[in-house]
């Protein structure tokens, strides 16, 4: 049986997560958590609000500090190589449920990886999901975290479905993880 992918796009703090938990203790067979922030983790700390790798420059959205994040050349090679570690997982028979915060179907310095994820997943049954919420909910929850710069989502929030076409969208500003996990679950018969 060929592996299934569940690519789960949405907003820092808007609770992929935590509904990619919920989603794996309902499926029927084994799906295996991928995040990208476990990636990000890897990059070396000088790399970490430096210009080649991760950096981060408050700007103003609605009069309110947005956090706008920039990826140098060492944070995309590395975002490319989840990607490809992604395909490899599928190809041995892992299937996945991935958490990713992707801008938007547009290019970047090391290609366009909407288009990189539907290349290495072919041959694989995948599912794109945008995951949505009102801005003023994903803000408590990122004030609430900790452990997030205050000002990410929103800047974030007008990007990352610009131009995105999902199999399947899913509003978690009044539901639970667990109720979004479960429409997920029945909506791919997973």
């Amino acid at each position: 049986m060929t592996a299934t992918v569940v690519i789960m796009n949405g907003v820092g703090s808007v609770g992929k997560s935590t509904i990619c938990r919920a989603l794996q203790s309902l499926t029927r067979a084994p799906f295996h958590h991928v995040q990208m922030d476990s990636f990000l983790a890897m990059m070396p700390a000088l790399y970490k609000d430096h210009p080649e790798g991760l950096s981060f420059e408050i700007q103003e959205d609605d009069g309110r500090p947005a956090l706008y994040a920039r990826t140098g050349p060492v944070a995309e090679k590395l975002l490319a190589g989840m990607r490809a570690a992604i395909g490899a997982m599928a190809a041995t028979g892992c299937n996945l449920i991935v958490d990713d915060v992707l801008f938007g179907n547009v290019d970047t310095e090391c290609g366009n990886p909407v288009r990189d994820y539907n290349e290495r997943l072919a041959p694989f049954q995948t599912h794109w999901v945008g995951v949505h919420a009102p801005l003023n909910v994903i803000e408590d929850r990122e004030a609430s975290r900790g452990d997030r710069p205050r000002g990410l989502a929103r800047w974030q929030f007008t990007r990352v479905h610009r131009d995105m076409d999902y199999d399947f969208e899913i509003d978690v500003g009044s539901i639970t993880a667990e109720e979004a996990a479960r429409q997920i679950k029945d909506h791919f018969d997973l």
